[in-house]
């Protein structure tokens, strides 16, 4: 619930005159900002603690404040709070309530801070626990991964480059390419972390505090590795914002490309997959139609994503140091980024899994566009030629091909022999797509014995960073 309702600003103290109810609602942000009550909350409780433990409030002062807290956050919780878009945030709807219900000692909680602290302090506990959120996402998909490499590791597919017929892999090698883009998307993830766990709280306006306040103990309280090490960086930094935003970007590139595949995949004209029908819609004219819906709505978020990663950009690369009103724009493309990359890792990380892959189709597609061609350079090379001269006689052999409506598998010996003299019976071997992946029998390779070995050890890494 919102209440307009005008009421006496927590700071008014130096104006003569109200603000303009369209400037009021203007600037207000609390129709968005209240998504971050119970890090507001949380932050509250531990900058009373601290205030206590130095002096500054008495034990039945901190333990009022506790009790108020703890009812806002349920009437919050419960729907029952009242948000006021007079009181401007987040923060000081909270602080009002709070005064409301005990009294003068929720007028003594500010001490000390200031709302410009207070909100670089929410974020980074926001954006902590979105962080392990989106991770925790990552990993479902990425074991997801594992499980369909794993079961079809021996499968074959046509390899492309260009989107063109290039070599055969095995379908498991495919889905291994994802997992590491993913793993890099969550080490990034991680590493952001470091930079998001520091603690702002206690820079007050801009300058620090003249009271007697223990940082490193609120920061100890609430989680954070340090507290920020200067204060006019403390409350002007969104660095982190823009960080976190530039790793959902990239994971939304990675998810984009991935979706491309499953929705050529899917077509009639590729028919190397079938999608799950809880994961795709229908036409509401054309009976046939099954719509792969929800890698199409990913490609299409990925746009989204990387527009708010550029528009925070912009939105920070002329403000002098150090808090200015233009940062209140940060939280809706945050929330609304993190609110998309969970949404469309939870899509995959559920789809991934139920894909039904089509190996007759994969397997037809791989054999008829002369895949196994470098494996006839290869062989050509092995046999004392120069690889520029084994390129040549390969593409007279591909030519052909095309003429005569043939893979290379299906020409005579003889007539590959014209060729090249140094072509025997054994070429066979590796003109079969079989042979073409097992020959690439090395580590990151395409052969299913590599594959499998990988899976192991990817299973291995994901061990490792529960």
């Amino acid at each position: 619930m919102t209440d307009n309702s005008s009421s006496q600003k927590p700071w008014g103290g130096r104006f003569t005159e109200s603000t303009d109810a369209f400037v009021e609602t203007f600037t207000a942000s609390v129709n968005f900002d209240q998504r971050l009550y119970h890090y507001d909350i949380q932050g509250s409780r531990a900058h009373a603690r601290m205030l206590e433990k130095v002096g500054v409030l008495s034990k039945t002062e901190l333990d009022s404040i506790l009790t108020g807290l703890k009812q806002i956050e349920r009437d919050i919780e419960q729907g029952n709070f009242q948000w006021s878009v007079s009181l401007e945030d987040v923060h000081m709807n909270i602080e009002a309530r709070l005064t409301t219900l005990i009294g003068e000692a929720g007028k003594k909680l500010h001490t000390g801070r200031s709302r410009n602290d207070q909100v670089a302090t929410d974020l980074r506990l926001y954006l902590r626990d979105q962080i392990n959120a989106a991770c925790a996402e990552l990993r479902r998909l990425q074991s997801g991964l594992l499980d369909v490499a794993e079961r079809e590791s021996d499968t074959l597919l046509p390899g492309f480059t260009h989107l063109q017929v290039a070599m055969p892999v095995t379908f498991g090698h495919h889905m291994l390419a994802w997992f590491e883009n993913l793993q890099r998307d969550r080490q990034r993830l991680m590493e952001c972390l470091k930079r998001v766990n520091v603690m702002p709280l206690g820079a007050a306006a801009l300058a620090g505090t003249s009271f007697p306040i223990d940082r490193h103990y609120t920061a100890e309280l609430l989680g954070f590795d340090s507290p920020a090490e200067n204060s006019l960086d403390a409350v002007s930094d969104r660095d982190f914002v823009i960080e976190f935003c530039s790793c959902a970007a990239l994971i939304l590139i990675h998810l984009s490309r991935f979706s491309e595949e499953l929705i050529l995949w899917a077509s009639t004209q590729f028919d190397f997959i079938d999608l799950p029908d809880r994961f795709c819609t229908g036409s509401s004219i054309m009976p046939q139609k099954k719509n792969p819906d929800v890698p199409e709505l990913v490609r299409g978020k990925s746009g989204r994503v990387i527009g708010h990663l550029v528009g925070l950009l912009m939105l920070m690369k002329a403000q002098p140091l150090a808090y200015n009103k233009d940062n209140q724009e940060d939280k809706e493309p945050l929330f609304d980024t993190v609110d998309t990359i969970l949404g469309c890792l939870r899509a995959f990380a559920d789809m991934v899994p139920a894909i039904e892959v089509k190996a007759d189709n994969m397997r037809r597609a791989a054999a008829s566009g002369y895949a196994t061609a470098t494996d006839l350079a290869d062989y050509l090379v092995r046999k004392g030629l120069a690889f520029r001269d084994a390129h040549e006689i390969v593409g007279n052999a591909v030519r052909l091909g095309i003429e005569s409506k043939r893979d290379l598998s299906e020409m005579s010996l003889s007539e590959l022999q014209s060729l090249s003299a140094l072509i025997e019976s054994d070429v066979f071997d590796v003109l079969t797509l079989e042979g073409s992946v097992s020959a690439r029998n090395h580590y990151g390779g395409t052969a299913p014995d590599q594959v499998r070995a990988a899976i192991i050890r990817a299973r291995q890494r994901l061990a490792c960073s529960d």
